[in-house]
């Protein structure tokens, strides 16, 4: 992940009604959202500011009809925004014209969705071809193209299958590779792993994680399952009600939940698990002794933090120390878990 910003939304409005654009102007400010369905709209998303990063893979998750689903429509202008402006690589994409509007699409968007929607005469390897052929290459091209991708996400030796003769898993699979075979660099899945069965579901996601750690992709990943976010997320947007009520890193939105909604979704969460000594770690003191990275978490240094005497334990990111934790502070996160 770098510092530099691929998407940009700033005030994004997005509200679904007779008249929205008028409405919008005329709403009185800090009307809320139930405020606003009493006046016969609603708002899908509200007044939501936020940057993703290059290579960053963003999760945003809340309950259904939070508002999650209209906001990526909108990253891509699947839906046009009422209110606000989004930039896509520095472009204001609602400034786009439609033949623009398309080629960023083709070119720079891969999208997967919970429906795999695979052509089911077609198989995986015509499947994984067709955004290539739509976009007009050659047979010969296509077709190394898609067994690239075939390799990449484990399907090899299934290219003839049709998708009636693939599992659950495995057709996701294929929806990932499609999506893949057009090499984008911002990638759109919205609750992709959402109908399989959890042990399905899990391997898809150490998949997934493969995948980012190979390619790097800058993806907007939507998901209902706070569990899913916290594995999967460099950073996590919660909303409710079309707005964001939080938008940090999985440490923070369990150490320091900023609404009460917010603290709801993590009050069951093992915090031990999510936290890592490096979050922790005080950069004005450094400890002695043995350093523990700091991308172990607190569940795994349990055993040390439980049996080590020193108060302040060296922290070190990349071979270098960058601060200490203070060993009550560990155990703290430690009980709070049990």
């Amino acid at each position: 992940m770098t510092n530099e910003t691929v998407i940009s939304c700033k005030n994004v409005w997005k509200v679904f009604g007779k008249n929205p654009e008028a409405y919008l102007k005329t709403m009185p400010a800090g009307h809320s959202f139930d405020q606003i369905r009493a006046d016969g709209y609603i708002a899908g998303v509200k007044d939501v500011s936020m940057e993703v990063s290059r290579g960053e893979m963003l999760v945003i998750m809340g309950l259904s009809g939070s508002g999650k689903s209209t906001l990526v429509r909108c990253f891509s202008r699947l839906h046009d925004i009422t209110g606000g402006t989004i930039e896509v690589e520095g472009q204001d994409i609602m400034a786009l014209p439609e033949k623009e509007l398309i080629d960023l699409r083709r070119n720079k968007m891969g999208m997967v969705f919970q429906s795999f929607g695979l052509l089911p005469h077609r198989t995986v390897l015509e499947n994984i071809a067709f955004p290539l052929e739509m976009r007009g290459q050659d047979r010969h091209t296509r077709r190394a193209r898609a067994l690239e991708v075939i390799e990449l996400v484990g399907l090899s030796g299934r290219e003839d299958y049709f998708p009636r003769e693939l599992s659950g898993g495995q057709q996701q699979r294929v929806g990932i590779a499609r999506s893949l075979a057009i090499e984008p660099d911002i990638w759109f899945l919205d609750e992709p792993f959402s109908a399989l069965d959890p042990l399905i579901r899990r391997e898809m996601q150490d998949e997934f994680l493969r995948l980012q750690g190979l390619l790097g992709k800058t993806i907007v990943f939507i998901t209902h399952d706070f569990d899913e976010a916290l594995r999967l997320a460099d950073r996590i947007a919660i909303m409710k009600d079309g707005a964001v009520e939080q938008c940090d890193t999985p440490d923070q939105i369990v150490l320091n939940p900023a609404t009460d909604y917010v603290r709801k979704f993590t009050e069951e969460i093992d915090k031990a698990r999510v936290v890592h000594a490096g979050v922790l770690a005080k950069s004005d003191v450094k400890g002695t002794g043995d350093p523990v990275d700091a991308a172990a978490t607190i569940k795994e240094l349990a055993k040390l933090l439980v049996h080590d005497t020193r108060d302040v334990i060296p922290v070190s990111k990349d071979g270098k120390i960058i601060g200490g934790l203070n060993r009550q502070d560990g155990l703290a996160v430690l009980l709070e878990a049990n």
